[in-house]
């Protein structure tokens, strides 16, 4: 039904305004008595085969949402009913910002990819911290991932502080936290991938974490467009720090084989076009790693197949976006159900 009649209607709009819309329906439709129980019964599969438990946390299946939808954890329980393992929200910044002006996000319907340059537009950590508290404990929780950056006129030289207020502020709220220093609609933020700046940001955000009661699981988002040098630069940089983990991968600045009539708007693109490669970076980790840290694989999984596809690579854990997008929450099931079948 999605495909067929609710995507086409969706599709017609703004697609940032067709956002907040969608958001703000999901949310209200689950305020109806039983309407969370019947889209729970519709997507989410409870089977013990699909529980993994990966860099120390239980996961009741191994399809998460990633970063980018759910930006200011508005969403999050009504998400998880969906039938998500996991949702990570943010990018969180310490300080809210508006992030790009608009118009900053485009449908390829050619392509069935997105192309974005919101600029971690949030309303700023303690905010969504806040709406985090609501997130119930035992068998009704979500399990929360944060993903984390800085704000855009924070210099790189004093980037560590804005990462280490983020992870301060989320400490007691998520499960695990995502370092972003790979999206491209933040200027010179790339730059903090670098092996020596990277590095040092990473033992920062250990260091703060071993002083914690309890450690939480700290992983690093990469781009999809470093090169193998880079990627051996990230193995070396993970087992340096001990970080728990990589999520391969983000969206990409290349607009190869594009055929879209957006397809030169700036920003980063995400959807099919990144399936094959963000497949090549999840293989190259985990060959090259002797798969000595788990790997959650993320880009372009439009279907069950592109998920297998990614975890036969060595992913221990998938997240979808603009598949999620495009195809609705059927995919969830759809995933859930072919991991069953294997």
């Amino acid at each position: 039904m999605y495909k067929s009649l609710i995507r086409p209607i969706l599709f017609r709009f703004d697609p940032e305004k067709i956002h907040h819309f969608t958001f703000s329906s999901i949310r209200f439709l689950n305020s109806i008595p039983g309407v969370p129980a019947l889209i729970h019964s519709a997507y989410s599969l409870n089977d013990p085969r699909l529980e993994r438990e990966v860099f120390g946390l239980k996961f009741k299946n191994p399809v998460g949402l990633a970063a980018g939808l759910d930006k200011d954890a508005i969403a999050f329980k009504e998400l998880g009913n969906m039938g998500f393992g996991f949702v990570e929200i943010g990018t969180l910044t310490p300080k809210p910002q508006d992030g790009n002006p608009k118009k900053r996000l485009f449908r390829l319907r050619q392509d069935n990819a997105l192309i974005n340059r919101m600029g971690f537009n949030n309303g700023g950590v303690a905010a969504a911290a806040e709406r985090l508290k609501k997130n119930p404990s035992g068998k009704n929780h979500v399990l929360i991932g944060g993903n984390i950056g800085k704000n855009k006129v924070t210099p790189n030289e004093e980037a560590v502080s804005d990462y280490i207020l983020c992870f301060d502020a989320l400490y007691d709220y998520v499960d695990y936290f995502v370092v972003n220093v790979s999206s491209p609609n933040t200027p010179n933020l790339r730059e903090l991938q670098d092996k020596e700046p990277l590095t040092k940001l990473l033992s920062a955000l250990m260091e703060k974490n071993a002083a914690k009661p309890k450690q939480k699981p700290i992983l690093l988002k990469i781009a999809p467009d470093l090169t193998d040098g880079q990627l051996l630069d990230i193995i070396d940089i993970v087992k340096d720090t001990g970080i728990a983990g990589v999520i391969a991968t983000n969206t990409t600045v290349s607009r190869e084989g594009l055929q879209s009539e957006a397809k030169n708007e700036t920003g980063g693109l995400s959807g099919k076009p990144l399936t094959k490669r963000s497949t090549e970076v999840i293989r190259f980790l985990s060959e090259k790693s002797g798969k000595a840290f788990p790997i959650i694989g993320v880009g372009g999984i439009h279907s069950a197949d592109d998920a297998i596809e990614k975890l036969e690579a060595g992913a221990s854990l998938i997240q979808l976006y603009t598949g999620f997008v495009y195809e609705g929450p059927q995919l969830i099931k759809d995933i859930n159900e072919r991991i069953l079948d294997l």
